[in-house]
């Protein structure tokens, strides 16, 4: 499956979301939630972040990075809009992320679950007022909840669309960055997304992160 494929499946996934929330309430005249973080540093177009502990919610899938938007989106949205012990509806926040499995990041728990090669896993960030231990139990075993520790990432933002090509432009634009800088990374990249996919291309706001050492 290409991209653009994959896209178009995520794209009736979030419409369908738009839908529900539409018919639920307006949606709050507000910016959408994201990690706290610092920058402590940057590069040319490149940023050093300092990022504060977060919560996630997360899921695993089998397969290919095109592929796992769409199968693990429906999973975390079913969970942050009620399919949870007491069926607690929570904010979305931003960004969406996705990285290849297992994950690299610092963790108050080990992860009982890995995907087979290929696999990928998708988190969605809890709100800053949910903390790990008051986070609504899922009800689907797929869905697991942790706490990322602070860490430290280099960045690239860049706009238009998720495409293979755009992608692959700017996770070499930011390794060629770290290496002349002599900043091993010490994870696999990070795709962060910040829009919908109804959002015009040219203003989306997406970045890669790539975990380095923290001082």
């Amino acid at each position: 499956m290409n991209r653009a494929r994959a896209h178009r499946g995520l794209r009736t996934v979030f419409y369908a979301l738009a839908a529900l929330i539409t018919a639920t309430g307006p949606i709050p005249a507000m910016a959408i939630e994201e990690p706290d973080y610092r920058i402590v540093r940057t590069i040319d177009d490149i940023e050093i972040r300092d990022y504060a502990p977060y919560v996630v919610a997360e899921v695993t899938v089998a397969g290919t990075a095109d592929a796992a938007g769409g199968q693990a989106f429906p999973i975390l949205a079913a969970y942050i809009f009620g399919k949870n012990k007491g069926a607690r509806s929570l904010p979305m926040t931003a960004p969406v992320t996705q990285t290849e499995a297992p994950v690299r990041l610092p963790m108050t728990a080990p992860v009982t679950q890995t995907a087979a090669d290929g696999g990928h896993v998708v988190q969605f960030v809890l709100p800053k007022a949910v903390a790990l231990d008051a986070a609504p139990e899922p009800l689907d075993p797929r869905v697991r909840l942790r706490q990322v520790e602070a860490q430290r990432f280099a960045v690239i933002r860049y706009s238009g669309l998720w495409s293979d090509a755009n992608y692959a432009e700017h996770l070499t634009r930011l390794k060629d960055v770290l290496v002349a800088a002599a900043l091993p990374p010490i994870g696999a990249p990070i795709f962060s997304r910040y829009d919908a996919p109804y959002t015009p291309w040219f203003l989306r706001r997406n970045e890669i992160w790539m975990p380095l050492v923290r001082p």
